[in-house]
């Protein structure tokens, strides 16, 4: 099947269902998203690709593929942020007719779940792609000093900004106390990037770090490329721990900082269908 046939984002149904079938049928869609990344090893060329929001074309694509698949019962969409393949979906062939017939048989049979613009599909909300605007719009120091915030609201004590410059990327420091026997001391740096990190910044993170902790935490607006992650989960050296703008996102949601809930609802048309004659 072509991406022509099936429209781009096709090429991304097959490893979807795959990965959700080899890691036991669900997962959050971060993490799901980042291992079918893995699977295609996609070029950073094309991992760097953005859309006209900011947003990660590649993510776009994926949850394009999740919405078909969605549409035609293969993953259930009964919880946001949670990808669970159906029964059927852990059953059904994945050859390439059978992708195509897929796309084919929801844009006849449910046009409605295909009217949004192709560009527009981002499994982000509104407020999302706005928060991550203003954390990037901050000054520097600012940007530093709402990640201390967001350091003590994950439970971090005597987290301090030490604001010196020429000390090898190192913004600060904490400790993290997982109960009265046992902490760790922690050196974070937090940039406001648009880009992507890479795997040298990563190590010459590590570099600055040797000796002075237990563990590295690196905070970023942007993303990371796969190698910096990989060198991020090197064995036989520190670890370091990477929150990328989405993460970065996702915890502000938790902690509910700067953020709020607002509760509202849609219409399950699938409840209603029984009623109906």
């Amino acid at each position: 099947m072509s991406q022509q046939k099936g429209g781009e984002f096709s090429r991304f149904i097959k490893p979807l269902i795959e990965t959700l079938r080899e890691i036991g049928g669900s997962g959050n869609s971060r993490e799901v998203t980042d291992a079918v990344i893995d699977k295609m090893n996609l070029s950073e060329d094309e991992l760097s690709e953005i859309l006209k929001n900011g947003a990660s074309r590649v993510r776009n694509q994926v949850a394009w593929a999740r919405q078909y698949c969605v549409s035609a019962d293969l993953i259930d969409s009964s919880k946001r942020g949670v990808w669970s393949l159906t029964e059927q979906g852990f059953k059904h062939p994945l050859e390439a007719d059978d992708i195509y017939n897929i796309v084919k048989s929801v844009r006849v049979t449910k046009p409605n779940a295909t009217k949004t613009n192709y560009e527009e599909l981002i499994d982000t909300e509104p407020h999302e792609t706005e928060l991550l605007e203003i954390l990037k719009s901050l000054s520097p120091a600012g940007f530093e000093r709402i990640c201390q915030r967001l350091l003590r609201e994950s439970g971090f004590e005597q987290v301090v900004v030490t604001g010196k410059t020429n000390d090898g990327g190192i913004d600060g420091h904490g400790v993290l106390k997982l109960n009265p026997l046992v902490s760790f001391n922690v050196i974070f740096q937090c940039k406001r990037y648009k880009d992507s990190v890479s795997s040298p910044q990563i190590r010459d993170f590590r570099g600055a770090m040797a000796g002075r902790a237990d563990k590295g935490i690196f905070i970023t607006t942007g993303r990371f490329t796969q190698e910096a992650k990989k060198e991020a989960r090197r064995d036989g050296v520190p670890p370091i721990e990477l929150v990328d703008g989405e993460m970065l996102v996702n915890m502000f949601e938790q902690y509910e900082l700067g953020v709020k809930p607002v509760t509202t609802y849609e219409i399950e048309h699938k409840f209603f269908n029984e009623y109906m004659s």
